[in-house]
């Protein structure tokens, strides 16, 4: 059973969205722009900025929430999703998952792929994220690396949002790239430079 953990300030803009979440926002409309869908379906609009983004630059978004408050088009538990199979070119949920325990979290990430006739985008927390180096090079411009470092994962407690994180001794990548895996196709992965706590993950 989902349930609601906050209300609608916890959307402030102030309190809520800042430089490196504005980057992951960059990262949430370009990963869906790129796939050309005609229908998309976001599960957790939060404070609605994807769609408001998306739709200016002609993606058309349908948002689904458990939440009125946030007016969603869509009222409904993502556990099971009010739609026929393939109903959407892309299914996405950012930042969001984690607010579940983690089989619950599994079972939407099926429902997302059962109502998708394309690709599922998802972002999630990663606790221990990768160091980021910036190097200047003459002529060359500006050049990013992500170094990981062998580090011993750490537990994670429940915070009164969060149920689980990845990188951490419940859902270390191993655990979560199979289980991905038994659900569909990973296509691509990778953390964002400018906000290396969010990890995206594009499944076929």
């Amino acid at each position: 059973m989902m349930t609601k953990q906050v209300d609608r300030t916890h959307y402030d803009f102030t309190k809520y969205v800042d430089k490196a979440r504005w980057c992951s926002i960059w990262h949430q409309i370009d990963e869906v722009q790129r796939l050309k869908p005609d229908r998309v379906l976001e599960i957790g609009p939060g404070p609605g900025i994807f769609k408001a983004i998306g739709t200016h630059v002609g993606i058309n978004i349908e948002t689904l929430d458990i939440d009125p408050d946030l007016q969603p088009d869509h009222v409904a538990s993502a556990l099971e999703l009010p739609f026929e199979d393939a109903s959407f070119d892309v299914v996405c949920a950012f930042q969001m998952l984690e607010h579940l325990p983690y089989q619950q979290a599994l079972q939407v990430l099926r429902e997302m792929k059962r109502v998708s006739r394309g690709h599922v985008v998802i972002s999630l927390p990663e606790t221990r994220s990768p160091w980021l180096y910036r190097l200047h090079i003459p002529s060359r411009g500006q050049r990013d690396f992500l170094v990981r470092l062998p580090r011993r994962l750490v537990h994670h407690k429940f915070d009164g949002e969060h149920y689980w994180e990845l990188n951490t001794s419940q859902v270390p990548h191993r655990r979560f790239s199979r289980d991905l895996c038994s659900i569909g196709t990973l296509i691509r992965s990778f953390s964002v430079h400018e906000n290396t706590y969010h990890r995206f993950f594009v499944i076929r």
